[in-house]
C-alpha cells in the first residue's frame, strides 16, 4: 500500500488525510502538539455541506509532532501556511528516505516553486483545495463549501487517484497550473474581506457592501494581471472577468444569479478568519500581498489590495476587526474606482 504524510496537519491537511485514511489510506499526519492530542483524544471526523459523514478511531490516527526520520512515504501532501514553506522543504529533503511525490496544497502561487529549490530529487507538484474548511473542535473537520481538489497533470499521480476519487476528492488535473492558481488567487481575495467582517462566509456574501470590497480587489487584480500578461483560469461558471459585476449587483439580484456561490454552510468561514481568531498570522502576504508584489515588477501599484493587507496586519495586532461593510468600503473606495 502506498503511504501518503500529510505535512503541517490543520484544518486542510486533516480533513483531506482523514478522508482518505477513513477511505482506507495510509495516512500519517505531522502538526501541531495541540492538535495531535485532539486527535489522540477523539479520532477524526470530516463531514462535509453535502451530507457525508467519515470517521477515523483515535487508534487508527498515526499523528507525530516531529518529522519521522526517515520518512517513508510515496505520497506527501504539504499543507503548512506559506510564511512556512522553506522550512518544511528543508525538513523533508533531510527525512525523505526515497524519490517522493510532493505536492503544494497551499494558498499563494510560489509555494511549489519554493518547495522544488530544496527538493530537486523528488516530484513536486503545484495543487490547490477549492472549497473552504472548518475546524469544528474535538477532530471534526467540515467541509463548508463545493469545491475540487486542483493539482498539476503528471503521470507520477496515477497510483493515488483511484483513492482520492473514493475518498470523494477526485483529483482534477491541470495542464496548466499556474493560471488556475491566480484564478483561486482572485477568489481568495475575499478572504480578507470575511475576515475583516468578522462573520461567516454565506452572511458576508449576502451583504452588498461587502461584496462590492471583493469586487475592489478583484478589478484591481485583474488589471494587474493583464499588465503582467497572466490570463487567469476560468475555475467557476464565470469568467474571471465577470464575478466583479456579478459581486456588485443589488442583494436580489446576487441571490438570483449566484445561488450556487451560496451553496455555503452557514457556520463556514475563511482561513483568514480562522487564523485571526486563534492569534496566529494570516497568509495576507501570500494572498493579497501576491498582487501588490505583481504590480511592483510591471511598474504599477495595488492600493486596494495593499490597504486591505494593512488592515489584515493591524488586526494581527488587535486593531479592528469587526468593520461593517459601509465602513470598509468607504476605507477602500478612495483608493480605486468602484465597478
Amino acid at each position: 500500500m502506498k503511504e501518503i504524510c500529510v505535512f503541517g496537519a490543520g484544518s486542510i491537511g486533516c480533513y483531506v488525510g482523514g478522508r482518505l485514511a477513513a477511505m482506507g489510506g495510509s495516512v500519517s499526519f505531522v502538526g501541531r502538539e495541540r492538535l495531535g492530542r485532539e486527535l489522540r483524544e477523539h479520532g477524526l471526523h470530516l463531514t462535509d455541506y453535502q451530507g457525508a459523514d467519515m470517521k477515523v478511531p483515535a487508534a487508527a490516527v498515526r499523528f507525530d509532532t516531529e518529522v519521522p526520520r526517515p520518512l517513508r512515504a510515496d505520497l506527501v501532501l504539504v499543507t503548512v501556511k506559506s510564511s512556512g514553506t522553506e522550512e518544511a522543504a528543508r525538513a523533508l529533503d533531510a527525512v525523505l528516505e526515497k524519490p517522493s511525490v510532493v505536492v503544494s496544497l497551499q494558498n499563494g502561487v510560489g509555494n511549489a516553486d519554493a518547495l522544488r529549490q530544496h527538493l530537486p530529487s523528488h516530484t513536486v507538484l503545484a495543487g490547490m483545495v477549492l472549497f473552504n474548511t472548518v475546524n469544528s473542535g474535538k477532530g471534526h473537520f467540515h467541509q463548508g463549501s463545493q469545491g475540487a481538489l486542483d493539482v498539476e497533470k503528471h503521470a507520477a499521480l496515477a497510483p493515488f487517484v483511484d483513492l482520492f476519487a473514493r475518498a470523494g476528492l477526485p483529483l482534477n488535473q491541470q495542464a496548466a497550473m499556474r493560471s488556475v492558481q491566480w484564478a483561486k488567487l482572485l477568489l481568495n481575495l475575499n478572504n480578507a474581506i470575511n475576515a475583516l467582517s468578522d462573520l461567516p462566509l454565506k452572511e458576508q456574501l449576502s451583504q452588498r457592501a461587502y461584496r462590492r470590497c471583493t469586487a475592489l480587489a478583484q478589478v484591481e487584480g485583474l488589471r494587474i494581471l493583464r499588465a503582467a500578461d497572466i490570463r487567469p483560469a476560468q475555475v467557476t461558471s464565470l469568467p474571471p472577468h465577470w464575478i466583479p459585476r456579478l459581486l456588485s449587483a443589488p442583494d436580489w439580484l446576487f441571490r438570483r444569479l449566484a445561488a450556487k456561490m451560496l451553496t455555503i454552510d452557514p457556520h463556514a468561514r475563511s482561513s483568514m478568519w480562522e487564523d485571526l481568531n486563534v492569534g496566529r498570522p494570516t497568509e495576507v502576504d501570500w494572498i493579497n500581498g501576491e498582487l501588490v508584489r505583481l504590480a511592483a515588477t510591471v511598474g504599477q501599484r495595488a492600493p486596494v489590495n495593499e490597504r486591505l493587507t494593512q488592515l489584515v496586519h493591524e488586526a494581527e495586532k488587535g486593531s479592528q476587526r469587526r468593520w461593517s461593510g459601509g465602513s470598509l468600503l468607504a476605507e477602500l473606495t478612495p483608493r480605486h474606482m468602484t465597478p
